[in-house]
């Protein structure tokens, strides 16, 4: 052990590759200590970081937009906003923790879209959390990554976003998909085979504003809803314990507007679960349906959806070569995700293209994905 760490602290440059995410199913139950169904994608961030010989002066340079920014690891607090907060919230988790980390520069590129639903944000994240990990030799777990991964967004970006982006950005493996309980962090890995039909994903291009604040004002009307609900029902300590009978006997209890946030979190937790059920017994069919549902769900009783994405998720409804299709993410904009026919992929972006080019005046973009590892080094 003695000579391991000695290995990986006399490294002077490491390259570590970080991927974006999608999510089958199980939006919005991450923070509500639920269920998720995430993988790892073949879109990825990858940072190039090397040790300087300063004390403390971190040096930070994005390639693909070209611009920079330093901070001194001694003294540094959050930005009003932008990706500079992101690294130097790892940086402050990390630290948190007792480590010593000395002066750096690291450059940083990718092909995750911004605000598309894929998560961009954690790639970052984790491929800083790994690079320095690696780079000083850290010798910190996994998990340690993820969690500071995330508290970077809550401490330094102001978002309370759940667990679910950084686990699979970290966990993720080639055609595996994750079931992720986020109360306990146990997590099994399921074959995601399609057969004759693939994953698409459709970016509305569009990111409407009230994306980050709204976020922050679902997650506590659901704690609202906990906090009337705990009352009735003394077992609960999150939407997480609420059953279905429980929250729709409970609809006179709870304001209008509380009750549909608490009955999407209930309905979404058991549609993962029944996803899961689908996978094993190679159902893609009911799979599809249940995508259907989440929409719906997001759509009506969380709405965090928009026209653009309800447009898209419309547009496959009378296709029967499509199996599913659902928005994914937090929602005001980025993707839909889609199960469809692999042979009937082109047939259909000519038509769904046109459409929502003359309904928008916005071009949509498709991306193909693949299901791949999750975060390590490359070089």
């Amino acid at each position: 052990m003695d000579i391991l760490k000695k290995q990986i602290s006399s490294k002077e440059e490491i390259t570590v590759q970080a991927p974006g995410r999608i999510n089958i199913i199980g939006e919005h139950t991450d923070y509500n200590d639920g269920f998720v169904l995430p993988a790892a994608i073949d879109r990825r961030l990858t940072v190039t970081m090397r040790r300087n010989n300063t004390p403390a002066t971190a040096n930070v340079l994005d390639r693909k937009r070209q611009k920079s920014f330093s901070f001194d690891l001694r003294n540094f607090t959050p930005l009003d906003k932008g990706w500079h907060n992101y690294v130097m919230g790892v940086v402050h988790e990390l630290l948190k923790l007792g480590v010593e980390i000395s002066g750096f520069d690291a450059e940083f590129e990718g092909d995750v879209p911004i605000g598309s639903g894929m998560s961009s944000s954690a790639a970052l994240e984790c491929s800083f959390a790994v690079a320095l990990n690696e780079l000083f030799g850290l010798n910190l777990g996994k998990w340690d990554l993820i969690k500071a991964s995330q508290m970077a967004e809550h401490n330094f970006v102001g978002i309370k976003c759940g667990i679910m982006d950084q686990f699979a950005s970290v966990m993720g493996k080639k055609d595996q998909v994750m079931l992720l309980d986020c109360r306990s962090l146990h997590f099994d890995y399921f074959p995601f085979e399609l057969g004759a039909h693939k994953l698409l994903l459709l970016n509305t291009n569009v990111s409407h504003s009230l994306a980050s604040s709204e976020y922050n004002t679902r997650r506590s009307e659901c704690e609202e809803g906990v906090a009337v609900l705990e009352k009735i029902y003394p077992e609960i300590t999150n939407l997480r314990d609420v059953t279905t009978g429980q929250i729709v006997a409970s609809l006179d209890k709870l304001p209008e507007h509380i009750f549909r946030r608490c009955h999407h979190v209930v309905s979404e937790n058991k549609r993962v679960l029944d996803a899961t059920k689908a996978l094993l017994d190679g159902d893609k069919k009911a799979l599809g349906e249940l995508m259907y549902e989440s929409h719906f769900s997001l759509q009506n009783d969380y709405e965090v959806s928009c026209p653009e994405l309800d447009f898209l998720v419309r547009q496959t409804i009378e296709k029967d070569y499509v199996l599913g299709s659902r928005m994914m993410g937090g929602g005001f904009g980025g993707c839909t995700i889609n199960i469809l026919e692999k042979g009937r992929v082109e047939e259909f972006l000519e038509e769904v293209s046109k459409n929502y080019r003359q309904a928008f005046g916005v071009d949509l973009t498709p991306i193909e994905v693949a299901i791949e590892d999750g975060a390590k080094s490359i070089c």
